[in-house]
């Protein structure tokens, strides 16, 4: 990643770059990969990347989000000032906050509807909303304020708390990136040992538990600060073999190990039981240790093996990039179609070529909508530089 121009700030690196249309390309296919994880026994889920290892798109999803939210908000600070850069950033947890409650209000719709034609599945409760018909009220208010997580709901009030501490700590990241990164370890690390989270409705904790899962978007943010990656080892050709080799083991490692996960006989000979109490659960929900790392080494692997070049101009490639540059909007939909895409499986006995079908489908969906925004964009953008030159 090369910069136009730079200030150095006590060490951070803000950026005045162009925009590395990678971010928004691996953002976009994370939006696909999430979609097909989303619909219940995909056959597609089988090449996403929970399928090759301990992460899979959620953690690319969050760190994305923390290296271009540094770069976009950071810049603000430098110009601006920090009061234009935090409201510039609440104003987006309110943008988060009215599209999380217009998604549940049709996500509900949707269930409901689902839950009528198809005889052979109780959609309700296995989308976690029998407490809406319980307890109405206190549904209701819970998910107000965002204790009540039915499926699919969790994403967007972990990104508004993500938001709000990257507002509370810009200052910090911008001027001193490596102490920000050195707390924010801290904290991850206290929650790995005392289980802190924050509370749901009616019992329980996040499913993305904010205090463990904002390690990984302060290390984007850090990574964007500071450009770390594979390109900062160039001049270092030795470290830069040992890190590869490091990387490239363990993302081996990791996928043999989830290989065994499906033969459990070999899986109980190769793996002792000691060495099973140390590595499990590799929870989701507490971004155990052995995950984070695994996202860490794919992260570092991806970045050294796709520099920008031609491969960026292909159709997918421009496709991902579009729904990357609308990643909110193309999120939200990805949220309604899964539960339809499962319906529709479900009414066709969820057959192989269904579930193939009613993927892509959705996944062209998703294409669709980013392209019209991206357009309705651009119309906009004339109509203001009309008006400015009237």
């Amino acid at each position: 990643m090369s910069l136009s121009s730079e200030t150095v700030l006590s060490g951070a690196v803000v950026s005045h770059r162009q925009r590395d249309h990678r971010i928004d390309v691996f953002r976009g296919l994370a939006l696909i990969f999430i979609l097909w994880d989303h619909i219940p026994n995909n056959i597609l889920g089988l090449v996403t990347m929970r399928a090759f290892g301990l992460s899979d798109a959620a953690e690319v999803f969050v760190f994305l989000s923390g290296f271009s939210a540094a770069l976009a908000y950071s810049a603000g600070l430098h110009r601006h000032g920090y009061l234009f850069a935090a409201v510039r950033i609440l104003r987006r947890v309110a943008q988060l906050y009215m599209a999380h409650i217009f998604v549940f209000a049709v996500l509900v719709g949707i269930v409901f509807v689902m839950n009528a034609h198809v005889e052979t599945r109780d959609f309700i409760s296995e989308m976690g909303l029998g407490r809406l018909i319980n307890d109405t009220e206190g549904a209701l208010v819970a998910e107000l304020t965002l204790r009540f997580k039915p499926s699919l709901m969790d994403p967007l009030p972990l990104y508004m708390v993500l938001l709000l501490i990257m507002a509370a700590v810009l200052p910090l990241l911008v001027y001193r990136p490596r102490l920000t990164l050195a707390l924010s370890l801290a904290v991850y690390a206290a929650a790995q040992v005392w289980d802190i989270n924050l509370r749901a409705w009616p019992d329980g904790g996040w499913f993305f538990n904010p205090w463990a899962w904002q390690a990984l978007f302060i290390i984007g943010a850090v990574c964007a600060l500071l450009q770390i990656g594979p390109a900062r080892l160039e001049a270092r050709p030795r470290l830069r073999a040992v890190v590869d080799r490091l990387a490239w083991g363990y993302l081996l490692l990791c996928f043999a190990l989830v290989l065994l996960w499906h033969v459990p006989a070999w899986h109980d000979r190769v793996v002792p039981l000691w060495l099973g109490q140390m590595i499990y659960p590799i929870s989701k929900t507490a971004l155990a240790p052995l995950r984070l790392l695994h996202f860490l080494a794919v992260a570092y692997c991806i970045a050294g093996l796709f520099r920008p070049g031609v491969w960026m101009e292909s159709r997918v490639a421009r496709a991902c990039r579009v729904m990357g540059r609308h990643s909110l909007e193309v999120f939200c939909l990805g949220i309604l179609l899964s539960p339809l895409a499962d319906g529709v499986n479900a009414l066709l006995d969820d057959q192989p070529l269904v579930q193939v079908a009613t993927s892509l489908t959705a996944s062209l969906l998703m294409v669709a909508f980013a392209v019209v925004l991206e357009w309705s964009g651009a119309l906009q953008r004339r109509g203001v530089l009309a008006v400015a030159k009237g």
